[in-house]
C-alpha cells in the first residue's frame, strides 16, 4: 500500500519543503534533509513551535531569510542596497534556513572558507579566491542585520527578534590587502603608452584630478560650471550620483568638487562636441544612436596594456617590474595624483579637498579666489616630465 503523503510537505531539488497555512499564518521553508521520515518529524517540530506561539505566547525564532528579507525590503533605498543584496544572495545557501539564534563564528566557517578558495570557471580558468576584505564586508552585513533583529525589530509582544549578538571574528586585512601603488613618472609614461586611445585620455585625466574610476566614466557635461574671471571651469559631481547603479550616490555623501589644472582642462576642451551628455563617451550608440559612457576602466584592455607595460619596463631597466606595477589598478591613479600633491607641498586641507575627500568644507560655496588657488595647487602635479615635482617613493628591492 502506497504510504500516505503528508499535508503540508512537498519535494524540491531532492529536499523536502514545507507549505502549509497554520492557524492563518504561512509557514514556508525547507526541512534541510531529502529523508521522508525526517522531514515529518521537522514539520511536527515546526507547527509544535508554531502553536506555543500562539497558544502561550512562546517567541518565535525566525531564520536568517526571514531577516535578511526584513532588511532588503526596509533598507530597500540604501545607497548600497543592490551590494547588500548581492553578499546575502551569496550568504544564502550556508545560513539561509539557520536560526538567528545559531548564527556564529562556526555557522560561518564553511561560507568564508569557500569564498577564499580558488574555483574553476566554466572555460576552465582558475578564478582566485576573494580577499578578506570582501569576506569581512559580507560578514559586516551579518552583523548589521543581527543587530537590528536585538534592538529595533519586536514582535507581537513587543520582544526584540534576538536577545544579543554574538561577537562575529573579522579576517585580517591590513596583512592580506594590497597596499597602494603611486605610480612614477617612468611608469606612467610606460604604461599610458599601451592603453588604448580612449582609456589613456581617461587615465590622464584621473591622474591630474584625483576622481574616482566611476566619477570619469559618468562625467556629464551638466555638471560643469563656468568661473569666467578665472577663464576656467569645474565640475560638480552631485552628492546623488549613482555611479555604476542608479543609488550609489557619492562616497562621502556630499558633492564632488573636481578642479582641473592645465591637463585635465585640455583634456576636456578635447571630449567637447563628442557627446551632449557624456564627456568620456565610447563605444557602440545606444539604440536611439546616442554615444554612449564607458561602463568601467578596469577591463580587459586595461589588464593587457599593464602585462605589457611591465615587460616594457622589464626590456628598458634590465630587471623585472615591481608587483604593484605589474597589477597596477586604476584606482592607484587616485592615489598617484594624492602623493604628487603631497610632494609638491600642497597642505592636507587642500589635498582633501582637491581628492574629493571629506572635511567638512561645502565644495558648492567657494569663493573665486579659492578656486584660483586650488587650480594653482592642482598645477603643481600637471607636468609629466622633468619639471614635475621629484617624487621619491621607497621600495623594497625584489628578491
Amino acid at each position: 500500500m502506497a504510504q500516505r503523503k503528508t499535508p503540508g510537505l512537498f519535494l524540491r531539488g531532492g529536499v523536502w519543503h514545507i507549505d502549509k497555512v497554520v492557524r492563518g499564518q504561512r509557514l514556508r521553508e525547507s526541512t534541510g534533509t531529502s529523508e521522508r521520515e525526517e522531514a515529518e518529524q521537522y514539520l511536527a517540530h515546526r507547527l509544535e513551535k508554531l502553536r506555543q506561539q500562539q497558544v502561550y505566547g512562546v517567541r518565535q525564532v525566525r531564520t536568517w531569510r526571514e531577516a535578511a528579507t526584513r532588511f532588503l525590503i526596509e533598507f530597500r533605498d540604501q545607497p548600497s542596497i543592490a551590494l547588500s543584496a548581492l553578499h546575502i544572495e551569496q550568504l544564502d545557501p550556508y545560513i539561509g534556513d539557520c536560526l538567528i539564534t545559531h548564527i556564529d563564528d562556526a555557522a560561518l566557517a564553511k561560507f568564508i572558507k569557500d569564498r577564499q578558495t580558488p574555483s574553476k570557471t566554466a572555460t576552465g580558468k582558475v578564478k582566485p579566491g576573494v580577499t578578506n576584505r570582501t569576506v569581512n564586508i559580507a560578514l559586516q552585513r551579518v552583523v548589521r542585520i543581527l543587530n537590528l533583529c536585538a534592538r529595533k525589530w519586536r514582535d507581537d509582544e513587543k520582544r526584540p527578534w534576538l536577545d544579543s549578538v554574538p561577537m562575529i571574528t573579522m579576517l585580517e586585512e591590513k596583512k592580506a590587502s594590497r597596499k597602494p601603488y603611486p605610480l612614477s613618472w617612468e611608469e606612467q609614461s610606460i604604461l599610458f603608452a599601451e592603453l588604448p586611445a580612449h582609456l589613456q585620455t581617461m587615465a590622464l585625466f584621473k591622474v591630474n584630478t584625483g576622481c574616482r574610476e566611476q566619477e570619469v566614466c559618468k562625467l556629464r557635461w551638466d555638471w560643469e560650471i563656468a568661473v569666467p574671471e578665472l577663464n576656467a571651469s569645474v565640475f560638480l559631481i552631485p552628492a546623488s550620483f549613482g555611479g555604476r547603479h542608479d543609488k550609489a550616490g557619492v562616497k562621502n555623501g556630499d558633492e564632488r568638487l573636481v578642479v582641473l589644472n592645465s591637463v585635465a582642462k585640455s583634456i576636456i576642451d578635447r571630449q567637447r562636441g563628442q557627446s551632449a551628455e557624456w564627456v568620456f563617451p565610447f563605444g557602440q550608440p545606444d539604440s536611439e544612436g546616442r554615444p554612449m559612457p564607458v561602463h568601467r576602466m578596469n577591463d580587459t584592455a586595461w589588464k593587457k596594456a599593464r602585462i605589457r607595460a611591465a615587460k616594457v619596463w622589464q626590456e628598458q631597466n634590465l630587471r623585472p617590474a615591481l608587483p604593484g606595477f605589474v597589477s597596477i589598478r586604476v584606482h592607484d591613479l587616485k592615489h598617484t595624483f594624492g602623493r604628487r600633491l603631497r610632494a609638491a607641498g600642497v597642505t592636507e586641507e587642500d589635498r582633501k579637498a582637491l581628492l574629493g575627500h571629506k572635511n567638512g568644507s561645502i565644495t558648492s560655496h567657494y569663493s573665486g579666489a579659492e578656486l584660483e588657488y586650488l587650480i594653482d595647487a592642482a598645477n603643481k602635479v600637471s607636468a609629466t616630465d622633468s619639471r614635475g615635482p621629484a617624487l621619491t617613493i621607497l621600495r623594497r628591492k625584489i628578491g
